[in-house]
């Protein structure tokens, strides 16, 4: 069993399922301002922040997002959650078992963080330790957002076990002299899903909580 004291969640795609319904939002942004994009654009950019979402979709289409998309981002967002987000499947039975210190660290906004968690019931395991992109300069795959969490927790980098279901997320962990365990246990995982992370620099790939029970320190192990 791994030995370090605390857990660092990414939100998106490992806690909530939410990857799909994000990309569905964006898309009906766009095509509001008469850019169709397909949600197959927005996947490559998942663990990025806004900003840089906004900055390869420009890049990949050409298309300029106007700062009236910008704004209309969140309430799409919030709107698609709001019907239909959930948790990932046995995340908050892991969880409710889990014996070290946790927080998260997203590269969402702290509004829809927070909004996410207490949809799908999991605020209580993390507030008020909850850490988002918009506190740091450089968003995932910068180390940036990890080193400010694991600093605001008052534990070493080493100490550190950071679950990523992004190549981004999986980079900036590493970057930041941390253990990454890689997730694919989410809607939106791929064929080639795992071999990414592993190539990101991942040190294991889970597809679902019951496997971290393995190897991570929870109740009855």
């Amino acid at each position: 069993m791994l030995t370090q004291k605390l857990i660092i969640f990414d939100c998106d795609g490992v806690l909530v399922d939410s990857e799909p319904l994000a990309a569905e939002a964006y898309v009906r942004v766009y095509a509001k301002q008469g850019l169709p994009i397909t949600p197959e654009i927005i996947a490559q950019c998942v663990g990025m922040k806004q900003a840089d979402i906004i900055l390869r979709v420009e890049q990949q289409t050409g298309y300029s997002l106007p700062l009236a998309g910008e704004a209309d981002i969140w309430p799409q967002t919030m709107a698609v959650f709001k019907e239909r987000l959930k948790p990932v499947s046995g995340i908050r039975a892991f969880l409710r078992n889990l014996t070290s210190p946790c927080c998260v660290a997203s590269s969402s906004s702290i509004e829809r963080i927070y909004f996410s968690l207490e949809t799908t019931g999991l605020l209580e395991f993390f507030d008020p330790y909850i850490f988002s992109s918009s506190m740091v300069s450089r968003g995932k795959p910068a180390p940036d957002l990890f080193l400010f969490a694991a600093g605001r927790m008052g534990i070493g980098p080493e100490n550190c076990i950071v679950i990523e279901d992004s190549p981004f997320g999986v980079q900036g962990a590493v970057a930041a002299g941390m253990t990454v365990v890689g997730f694919t246990g989410g809607s939106h995982t791929t064929a080639d899903h795992r071999d990414k992370l592993l190539e990101a620099g991942a040190t294991f790939v889970i597809s679902n909580w019951r496997e971290a029970e393995t190897f991570l320190p929870v109740a009855g192990r």
